[in-house]
């Protein structure tokens, strides 16, 4: 259908053909990347630190900068693709993401890389909602779009993983800015095929642009995620304790203000929608559950068994493959009758028994170990999966964008979440079974620790004992939370159906 302000590929329920299933891949291009971009950087530094000689300061802003605009930016982003389109919104943000990545590639100061990379969160925060909300569109048959959102769920969870390894191999053999320009051919593939192959579709409706949720947006988002991604290693410090507290409040304000506005930015209309508000909150536990675990399998992968990035990384990809096959599987089990909320329920079970297993491991359990990620994650993506199929159904196709920024957000905010939680957990008890003897950076970190284990003996290994501990007792602490969630999705998604 089209008029003057909307083109629809499929009216509802109609099912899509290999035109949209094409453009389905279209849309996994920026996808891959922008999850990608988050974990790019991990080989790349050392070269990056020997070129530019960026201070301390700057490295952590060239680390952070990325994911702080892209997540103060989600909501803003989709509540605009809702109004000026979805497609125009993407090609723009595409245009954004390729220029950034070419100034970052070629960036001959640590300040220049640094604002590249605050671009480069620009460009992502406008790809991220306007796939989802794209596939919204394209996809109505309720079956396909499951199938759909499956696929999305799963290039979204493997770009993390793969951009390490990436970044690792290109740095091995070409200089740094090579991880950045390999979003060039993808983004050009999508400036050229997307014109062509994707709907254009906006709300018909969508009222005054709300501008004074902007700021008050990205006032509430920032502040509450940087406390949260510094407390892990830095502990519960006031001045991060203040920064969530502030970025609290200004989230009451713009709370505040879309229930009383004539035209919010998020309509409070979408929590109305069967299912919506559940499914936002428990995919939010979900990413509470998955980078909570992140934070220590990669530094037990690195500093506990002593291997190198590139092999922690390469490693780390074998439990993709069951990661692959999870939310295919939940979708197949939906289609075939089994009810949702026994589905999520079971994912959060399975995620929560991949926690149990990690609690068991010791200082020499990689395998152990890699199993435990690969039942953590794939119950974890069944969950995802689920919910946001769940959500992006319950919401109208008008506000798609909306529907799926709200989504993403609550995304960041759990992954910041869960990092701070079960980080501050191991870190503490990493602190309790160190030795009172150990040298003051000994008792800080494991990396500080392994630094000073030349020069007293026995360090190492305490080191490595105490670290596996601290990352059992967040295991355990894990498993209590995803089981909790299997409970609370069981109660709160029954009787609940959206085609």
């Amino acid at each position: 259908m089209t008029n003057s302000t909307c083109t629809t590929v499929n009216p509802a329920g109609r099912r899509a053909g290999r035109r949209e299933w094409t453009a389905l891949g279209v849309l996994m291009l920026p996808l891959l990347l922008v999850s990608m971009d988050v974990s790019v950087l991990y080989f790349a530094i050392p070269a990056i630190n020997a070129d530019l000689e960026p201070t301390g300061t700057q490295q952590l802003w060239i680390f952070d900068i990325y994911a702080f605009v892209l997540a103060g930016l989600l909501m803003t982003m989709g509540s605009l693709g809702d109004r000026i389109g979805r497609r125009r919104l993407l090609l723009a943000g595409a245009t954004a993401f390729g220029a950034a990545s070419l100034l970052a590639a070629y960036a001959d100061s640590a300040e220049t890389l640094i604002a590249a990379r605050a671009l480069l969160g620009v460009g992502g925060a406008t790809l991220m909602p306007s796939t989802m909300a794209l596939i919204r569109t394209m996809f109505t048959d309720p079956a396909q779009r499951a199938k759909a959102i499956g696929l999305w769920s799963g290039v979204m969870t493997a770009g993390v993983a793969l951009g390490s390894v990436m970044s690792g191999i290109l740095v091995e053999y070409f200089w740094w800015g090579s991880v950045f320009l390999v979003n060039l051919p993808a983004m050009g593939l999508l400036l050229l095929l997307g014109p062509v192959l994707l709907p254009e579709s906006k709300d018909p409706r969508p009222g005054r642009f709300d501008w004074p949720s902007v700021p008050l947006s990205m006032a509430a988002v920032l502040p509450v995620v940087y406390g949260l991604k510094e407390i892990p290693s830095e502990g519960w410090h006031a001045p991060y304790v203040v920064s969530i507290t502030v970025g609290l409040l200004f989230a009451a304000l713009f709370v505040h203000r879309q229930r009383t506005t004539a035209d919010p930015m998020i309509s409070p209309a979408l929590f109305r929608g069967p299912g919506f508000g559940p499914a936002v909150l428990l995919n939010l536990v979900s990413s509470f559950g998955m980078m909570g675990s992140a934070f220590f399998t990669t530094q037990y992968l690195q500093s506990v068994l002593g291997k190198s990035a590139l092999e922690a990384a390469l490693w780390a990809l074998l439990p993709s493959v069951p990661i692959g096959m999870a939310a295919p599987l939940a979708t197949a089990l939906v289609q075939k009758g089994v009810d949702r909320a026994h589905v999520v329920t079971a994912g959060f079970a399975i995620a929560a028994a991949g926690y149990a297993l990690l609690a068991l491991a010791g200082t020499d359990s990689m395998w152990l170990v890699l199993t435990a990620c690969g039942v953590l994650a794939s119950g974890i993506v069944m969950v995802i999966s689920q919910m946001t199929d769940l959500a992006m159904g319950a919401a109208p196709a008008e506000r798609a964008g909306s529907a799926s920024s709200l989504l993403e957000t609550g995304a960041e905010f759990g992954g910041a979440l869960g990092m701070a939680v079960l980080g501050s957990i191991g870190t503490a008890i990493y602190r309790h079974e160190i030795p009172s003897s150990a040298p003051a950076p000994a008792r800080e970190t494991l990396g500080g620790a392994l630094a000073l284990a030349d020069r007293v003996p026995g360090l190492a290994a305490a080191a490595r004992e105490a670290f596996t501990s601290g990352m059992q007792g967040a295991a355990i602490a894990g498993a209590v939370l995803l089981a909790g969630a299997a409970v609370a999705a069981a109660v709160s998604l029954r009787r609940i159906h959206v085609k």
